[in-house]
C-alpha cells in the first residue's frame, strides 16, 4: 500500500464511477481497476461494492475513506510546506544591521521580503556590544548589513553601494551647504563621534577625512548609536560625521551638509550556509541595492 493507492481510492469513493475517476486521476480505467484491486487484497478488506450500474463504498471502505481523508490532507499539507522551505519561501532569517540603514535602506528589504516571501519570518539584530562577525559565526544571525567588508576567511562580503558622509550640524548653526567649504571650517567645534580608537574600516575613513583636513576634532561625546548622536546635536550639544542615510531618521532640528567622502555598504555571510532562505533574502537585498545605485532609489542616497 502506498499514498498514490490511498488517492486513488478516495478519488474512487468520491466519484463513485471507475471512468470518471480514471479521467480525473490521469490512468486508465483497467490500471485503475488493478490498483483498487490490489489494495483491497493487501489490506483484506472489500471497499466497493461493484455491479454494471453502480460503484458503491462498503461500510470498511466508508470507515477508510472518514480516515484516511484528514490524513491525506495533512500529508499533503506537509508536502507543500516541505516543498517550501526547500525553495527558501518558508522558515526564517536574522539579519544584524547598523543604525543608519533603518530608516530607508533595511525598510525597503524587509518590505520586499514581505511582498515576495509572506511566509517567512523576519529577525532584525542591531548589535550592541558583540560584533557582527561574532554573531555571524556563533550562528546567531544569518546575514550582515554592514559598513565594514568581512575580516573572517570563513565569511564573504558584498559591497552594496556607496553614500557620501554627511556633516551633521544643529538647525541654528551658521554653517550651511553653501557657505561650507571643507571639514577646517568646523575645526573648532566640539564634536560627537563614534569611538575613533575603533579599528573598522568605517572608522578608519572618519580618522582619514580629519586627517586630510589637518585637525583632530575634540570629541566632546562619544557614543557608537547613531540615535542618540543626532539627538545630543539636536540639542546644540555638538556637531558629528556619519553617514548621510542618517536623514531619513533624523529630528527636524538638524541640519546635513554633504561631504565629498563616501562610506560603503557592505552584506555580509556565512561562506558555507547553503540556506535557500538566505538565498533568496540575498538576491533581494542585492535587488534594493541595485536600484539604489541606478536611480530608483538614488535620491535617498544623496
Amino acid at each position: 500500500m502506498d499514498i498514490q493507492q490511498i488517492r486513488y481510492f478516495l478519488a474512487l469513493a468520491e466519484e463513485l464511477h471507475f471512468w470518471n475517476t480514471a479521467e480525473k486521476m490521469f490512468i486508465t480505467q483497467s490500471a485503475l481497476s488493478r490498483q483498487i484491486k490490489a489494495l483491497e487484497e493487501e489490506l483484506g478488506v472489500q471497499l466497493f461494492e461493484r455491479s454494471k450500474r453502480s460503484v458503491k463504498l462498503t461500510q470498511a471502505g466508508a470507515f477508510l475513506r472518514d480516515r484516511w481523508l484528514p490524513l491525506l490532507e495533512e500529508i499533503n499539507r506537509t508536502h507543500r510546506q516541505a516543498r517550501k522551505i526547500h525553495e527558501g519561501a518558508f522558515g526564517s532569517i536574522s539579519i544584524g544591521y547598523p543604525g543608519s540603514v533603518a530608516y530607508s535602506f533595511l525598510p525597503e528589504v524587509v518590505s520586499r521580503v514581505a511582498q515576495t516571501l509572506p511566509e517567512l519570518k523576519v529577525e532584525l539584530v542591531e548589535p550592541m556590544d558583540i560584533s557582527f562577525e561574532e554573531l555571524l559565526l556563533n550562528f546567531q544571525i544569518d546575514l550582515a548589513i554592514r559598513r565594514d567588508p568581512a575580516e573572517n576567511p570563513a565569511l564573504q562580503s558584498l559591497c552594496l553601494y556607496s553614500e557620501p558622509f554627511a556633516l551633521i550640524v544643529p538647525q541654528g548653526h551658521w554653517l550651511t551647504q553653501e557657505n561650507f567649504t571643507g571639514l577646517q571650517d568646523v575645526r573648532e567645534e566640539k564634536f560627537i563621534l563614534s569611538g575613533l580608537h575603533h579599528r573598522t574600516l568605517y572608522v578608519n575613513s572618519l580618522r582619514q577625512m580629519f586627517k586630510e583636513n589637518d585637525f583632530t576634532p575634540n570629541v566632546y561625546i562619544e557614543s557608537d548609536f547613531g540615535a542618540m548622536i543626532l539627538g545630543l546635536v539636536a540639542r546644540g550639544l555638538g556637531i558629528t560625521v556619519m553617514p548621510s542615510s542618517y536623514a531619513f531618521g533624523a529630528p527636524p532640528n538638524v541640519r546635513f551638509i554633504h561631504l565629498p567622502q563616501k562610506v560603503n555598504l557592505y552584506v555580509t555571510w556565512r561562506k558555507d550556509d547553503t540556506s535557500a532562505v538566505l538565498k533568496n533574502v540575498l538576491e533581494l537585498v542585492q535587488q534594493v541595492a541595485q536600484e539604489y545605485k541606478t536611480g530608483a532609489g538614488s535620491s535617498l542616497l544623496f
